[in-house]
């Protein structure tokens, strides 16, 4: 892998919403990294957003951003459906990629991405992000540490009101693999890999009950990890309010937290209880930037690769699998 000195030098594809503040901002202020070109198909929407973010460049044209020799690494924020054939141009031009989650359409898309980085000799990251913020760091800690005694099960609900644009690309299975299951359980599925390791076993069921869009609108699904930690998770969007619980439940107490919001982290025995509040960073993609320019330069190592992300997909390919065969 080539290493990069001084700094690492960005291109972002598909600059739309999640660049405005979650991302977009943390390339320029992460340490030894420069945001130096952007791209959207709208060429008036791409420098648009580059003269707002004091970007130099912008592009209409992906290839002609992969192929700027000013870019030293591709931020690929586009919807699902594009991921695995900008990830594979990429790595043909030797630039290492970054790109948002989930990693893919599904599991072997995924695997053609690391393959073509593979054969290229390109690292790939993906935008899980959780992985890097002090919030899920100390959950890790706090789980490591032994407190919990042995973790016995973990145990996921999320459910949302529906969707009012029924047209979003998030429900649609071409451009994202699926519906917002996709999109938003695929934070939590990866968070989970990463305090408890791989998941080796998932089933689940898939269904339409609101009727509003094609893809699928609830999901319930049970997995085994291979360390032996039993799972089970319901994600629903089509309910009446919003919640978002993780509980982990150990031989010595439980902890539960949510996967988005900044509630607290709670510890809770048959004696006590105690809370942590650590809020999320505002360009709350940083932390993993900085993380991925170390490694770059040599400096660091980033904990979510393309191999981490695939196990993600690989699992919710299991879960709703049924739906669309």
């Amino acid at each position: 892998m080539k290493s990069f000195e001084k700094e690492v030098r960005w291109g972002i594809i598909g600059c739309g919403d999640v660049t405005e503040v979650k991302s977009g901002p943390g390339f320029q202020l992460a340490e030894n990294s420069k945001l130096v070109a952007v791209m959207r198909r709208n060429g008036e929407l791409a420098k648009d957003y580059a003269e707002r973010h004091h970007v130099p460049k912008w592009y209409d044209d992906a290839k002609a951003l992969i192929n700027d020799p000013e870019v030293d690494a591709v931020y690929i924020a586009t919807p699902p459906g594009f991921h695995k054939e900008y990830t594979i141009l990429a790595a043909k031009a030797g630039k290492p990629v970054y790109v948002e989650k989930p990693m893919a359409r599904n599991y072997q898309e995924c695997q053609d991405m690391i393959e073509a980085c593979k054969q290229a000799e390109v690292p790939l990251f993906v935008a899980y992000y959780r992985r890097a913020l002090p919030r899920f760091l100390k959950i890790k800690e706090i789980i490591d540490s032994g407190v919990l005694g042995d973790i016995r099960f973990v145990r996921t609900i999320q459910y949302q009101p529906a969707l009012k644009d029924d047209q979003a690309w998030r429900v649609q299975p071409e451009l994202a693999g699926g519906g917002l299951f996709l999109d938003l359980a695929s934070h939590t599925l990866n968070i989970l890999d990463f305090l408890f390791g791989p998941i080796k076993e998932a089933k689940g069921f898939a269904s339409n009950q609101n009727g509003s869009y094609q893809a699928e609108d609830i999901v319930t699904g049970t997995y085994l990890f291979e360390s032996g930690v039993h799972g089970t998770g319901t994600w629903c969007f089509s309910a009446h309010d919003h919640i978002d619980e993780n509980e982990i439940v150990g031989s010595k107490g439980k902890l539960t937290f949510a996967t988005f919001g900044n509630g607290p982290i709670t510890f809770t025995t048959p004696e006590s209880k105690e809370e942590w509040v650590i809020e999320n960073p505002r360009h709350i993609q940083q932390h993993l930037i900085q993380l991925m320019v170390d490694e770059l330069t040599g400096k660091g190592t980033s904990p979510s690769t393309g191999v981490s992300g695939a196990r993600t997909n690989w699992v919710m390919d299991q879960l709703i699998k049924g739906y669309y065969q």
